[in-house]
């Protein structure tokens, strides 16, 4: 099983949720900390460095290995994780938490939608966050960029579209 949290054109009725998302175990509403930005006709997330457990790869059944691996170490103790000591304030980004079945067909489709390349150049990079369901938390994969400084418009609200 492989669980991504998805904040932008993936979600239920955006633009890739047909070709990219059908087939999924379950769709859960979810949050992410950090910060949404206005892209191109698409949303940007940036996440604190410190809630980054993992790198993904190109090898699709080894991360969802680790990210069960890291979900049976870590699920007791993950609560919602305090700002960052270097005083930065990050948002709450709202979203869908995908489960699915099929990492191996899955990861390298919506890698190069999103413009993830392990090992070379990418748009994002795909890490494991924590993610809040309901009050609990779970460790989702999700695309986001390294840094991407104060050149586009952030979304105040952490919901796209506005």
């Amino acid at each position: 099983m492989l669980k991504l949290f998805v904040y932008g054109t993936l979600k239920s009725g955006c633009r890739n949720h047909q070709d990219f998302c059908q087939g999924f175990v379950e769709l859960l509403e979810a949050t992410v900390r950090g910060r949404l930005f206005e892209g191109p006709g698409y949303p940007i997330l940036e996440v604190p460095e410190e809630d980054i457990l993992a790198q993904g790869t190109t090898d699709p059944l080894a991360d969802a290995a680790t990210q069960a691996r890291l979900s049976h170490r870590v699920q007791a103790m993950l609560q919602q994780l305090p700002e960052g000591a270097t005083g930065e304030t990050w948002d709450t980004v709202y979203g869908e938490l995908f489960t699915f079945d099929d990492p191996r067909t899955r990861l390298p489709s919506i890698d190069r939608l999103e413009g993830f390349h392990p090992g070379g150049r990418s748009l994002y990079q795909r890490v494991i966050v924590p993610a809040t369901v309901e009050g609990a938390p779970h460790l989702a994969w999700v695309y986001a960029v390294e840094n991407l400084g104060t050149s586009r418009r952030r979304i105040a609200s952490g919901r796209w579209p506005e």
